[in-house]
């Protein structure tokens, strides 16, 4: 234990000090369906020069004078067909994870939630979490698989708010868990669980990852090799050699050469190809969103219909449910060894 209690003197002022504090984090969202909301949300996504690594001086022009003027009313028709009575339906997951999880740790921790990219903000959660006397704080970014566009650029948003700080707490981040066996073992299980439940027998499993440049392959970003690995290690887990499983990625944007293959020239690929029962999951999504209920719900299964294809399916992310949270408090404990 690296705290103890304080003995203060009687009249010294109030300290609000030695708590533990947990910081979930996903990728983010707009507060509403409607091209304002989404245009500042993508604003700030797309300026990160971890998200797109082209530099300001060409890219910015493109930002503000074509995409920032076209694709927010695209985006904002897109996020209405999944907007939920409690929002953003990604936000009401991670809130509902760090809910899940807070009841799980008790007075152990205390637990918050927070988007990289919009509402709530990273710093404005990390400043109430050390108001609340957490100097001991765990960053959980909620991707299973290591980015520079996801897990490092969470970091980087702590570290600008801890740069302005006096008070530092002591942090600590959690690793990418993409071949933890809690994790396989969980992501198999579900998996499995949910096409059992099917009422048919898919043919391929398409493990559908978000996609990347390819250039951030050849970089040195391990983001590629950690999804082969997932899907090999759920491949072997889930044992059902009668259904094939396909490793693709998914939500191409702009001209630049993307990790291949895609989810959708695959789906019509498949389809054509005399696939007739295909389901799709998202091992890479810790919580359903955008990408997973419209991209792959809707315009999945028009893609795959449309083809040739007759019966589809796409799987639910681990999100809420318990099997997720059990593992979600599994590896958060560890991470929290000797502070609790």
């Amino acid at each position: 234990m690296t705290w103890q209690k304080q003995q203060l003197p009687s009249d010294h002022p109030p300290v609000k000090s030695g708590r533990v504090g947990v910081l979930l984090v996903n990728l983010g969202t707009p507060d509403a369906p409607e091209t304002g909301p989404v245009r500042r949300y993508l604003k700030e996504f797309l300026s990160d020069k971890r998200v797109v690594e082209i530099p300001a001086i060409a890219w910015q022009p493109i930002l503000r004078g074509i995409i920032l003027n076209t694709r927010p009313k695209k985006s904002a028709a897109a996020y209405r067909e999944v907007w939920t009575e409690d929002g953003s339906p990604l936000a009401a997951i991670t809130k509902a994870q760090a809910e899940g999880l807070q009841a799980r740790l008790g007075d152990a921790a205390h637990v918050d939630w927070a988007m990289r990219y919009g509402t709530p903000a990273i710093p404005d959660r990390l400043e109430a979490m050390m108001d609340a006397g957490c100097d001991r704080i765990l960053l959980a970014p909620l991707y299973p698989q290591y980015s520079g566009a996801t897990s490092a650029t969470v970091v980087d948003k702590a570290n600008d708010w801890l740069r302005d700080r006096r008070w530092q707490p002591a942090m600590r981040t959690l690793p990418p868990y993409h071949d933890d066996p809690a994790y396989i073992e969980t992501l198999a299980a579900d998996l499995s669980a949910q096409l059992d439940a099917l009422a048919f027998e898919p043919e391929v499993l398409l493990l559908s990852f978000h996609g990347m440049p390819q250039r951030t392959l050849e970089l040195g970003d391990p983001y590629h090799c950690h999804c082969s690995k997932t899907a090999r290690l759920v491949g072997e887990k889930l044992q059902r050699p009668g259904m094939r499983l396909v490793t693709t990625f998914q939500s191409r944007f702009g001209p630049a050469k993307w990790l291949e293959p895609a989810t959708d020239d695959t789906l019509e690929a498949e389809a054509k190809a005399g696939t007739k029962r295909l389901a799709v999951a998202a091992p890479g999504f810790s919580a359903d969103c955008l990408e997973t209920l419209e991209e792959l719900v809707i315009q999945g299964r028009e893609q795959f219909t449309e083809a040739g294809g007759e019966q589809f399916a796409v799987l639910e992310c681990l999100n809420a449910r318990e099997p997720g949270m059990a593992m979600l408090e599994e590896m958060v404990r560890r991470e929290l060894r000797g502070w609790v």
